[in-house]
């Protein structure tokens, strides 16, 4: 018996800068892609890949943000894999993004018959798994996204590290509440660490945490102040608003 067509939506992110077709079951273009995008740091005429890129929401909204920005999104699922290349076409990033379908923790090898060779990279950016496997989620696609394993996070760095040219940027969003395993993670072989918590509300403990760092650098860390998402009535914020509809950059550098 043939597979039933799998079902999808069309749905403008961006204040309707992006439209994604994406499955209607499984893990969702959400608040983590737009603000991961917007935090990373990138110029016209460089290449940034992005690790486990789903549909491509936050490879998608940074070139958007960056013209004339390479961008290489790389993705474990042939099924999401192929709709990043379709949402790539359909946005008119077909010239300057592509989509692969690839393992992260592939081999130096593979990444290299796919076009990605260590130095490759100006930035890395990553929402990587980061739920732990005590509750998954019963849907496959979501699990895949969303469950990790204590080496998940080290993996995806290590992966980043080798992509990144000598004083290359990874950007990555993680659980609030494990700003330790983030820190401890990017230790080995980065430096310069710039962390920013994610608040829902004011008063309320982060979220998430975004963070930034620069290969080989020895700098010190800075943790910066927070991004809250919404007031106490509920209304987002005027710096929310503009980068979650309005595509605005996410700083993570000290003023």
């Amino acid at each position: 018996m043939p597979a039933e067509p799998l079902a999808v939506s069309e749905d403008a992110v961006l204040g309707g800068r992006l439209v994604l077709r994406q499955p209607l079951r499984g893990h969702r273009v959400g608040h983590d892609a737009i603000l991961l995008a917007a935090a990373t740091p990138a110029r016209a005429g460089e290449h940034a890949v992005e690790l486990g890129s789903g549909v491509g929401g936050a490879g998608l909204a940074l070139a958007r943000r960056v013209e004339g920005l390479a961008v290489t999104m790389v993705e474990i699922d042939p099924v999401l894999a192929e709709l990043g290349r379709v949402n790539a076409e359909a946005n008119g990033f077909a010239g300057r993004v592509r989509s692969v379908c690839l393992d992260v923790a592939a081999t130096a090898v593979a990444f290299v018959a796919a076009g990605l060779a260590p130095g490759s990279a100006d930035a890395v950016l990553m929402n990587p798994p980061f739920n732990d496997r005590q509750n998954p989620s019963p849907e496959p696609g979501r699990r895949l996204a969303r469950v990790a394993s204590p080496e998940t996070l080290p993996q995806w760095l290590r992966t980043a590290a080798r992509l990144l040219r000598p004083s290359g940027t990874v950007t990555l969003i993680w659980r609030g509440d494990g700003v330790a395993d983030v820190i401890a993670a990017l230790g080995a072989g980065f430096g310069a660490v710039s962390l920013i918590p994610i608040h829902a509300k004011p008063g309320a403990p982060a979220v998430r945490v975004v963070a930034r760092a620069i290969k080989g650098s020895r700098a010190p860390l800075v943790l910066l102040p927070g991004l809250i998402l919404a007031d106490a009535g509920g209304k987002p914020t005027a710096q929310a608003e503009a980068i979650l509809r309005e595509g605005a950059a996410l700083s993570l550098v000290e003023a």
